[in-house]
């Protein structure tokens, strides 16, 4: 699971928890996530023009439906930090990266940004799944 954010045209942080990421190219580093058109944080991603991907550890459960909710403040009260792009950056976070939208492509009701990664980081750790509609852990 993972907590895909950006800031909005006020410069408050936004996001939403996204099933739907990927890497794409290793030369240059490009990743894409699908974002709902109808959700809160297209516009700002699309304004933006950067986004963060922050993947949840194992036990950020509660985070990850944290930012499934429609709230608008769902910052609130969440440790987090501005990347090189302004796009926030989970403090929980097991992973990150920081891109900028390279590519937008239509999806049906989702837009695909391609984002290229100017930064990242990552922890040791399990990351947090989600599988027929259930959070999970890998087992050793």
């Amino acid at each position: 699971m993972a907590i895909v954010a950006s800031r909005t045209a006020d410069d408050e942080p936004c996001g939403f928890t996204a099933n739907a990421f990927t890497s794409l190219s290793l030369e240059p580093p490009l990743v894409l996530v699908c974002v709902d058109r109808a959700g809160n944080s297209h516009t700002s991603i699309r304004d933006a023009g950067v986004f963060t991907v922050n993947v949840l550890g194992s036990g950020d459960e509660r985070l990850a439906r944290h930012f499934a909710t429609d709230s608008a403040a769902k910052f609130a009260g969440i440790a987090w930090k501005t990347a090189a792009t302004g796009a926030p950056v989970l403090e929980a976070a097991l992973a990150w990266v920081d891109c900028t939208v390279r590519t937008e492509v239509p999806g049906g009701d989702h837009t695909i940004f391609i984002g290229e990664v100017v930064d990242g980081d990552a922890d040791e750790g399990e990351p947090l799944i989600f599988y027929r509609g259930g959070y999970g852990r890998f087992a050793p």
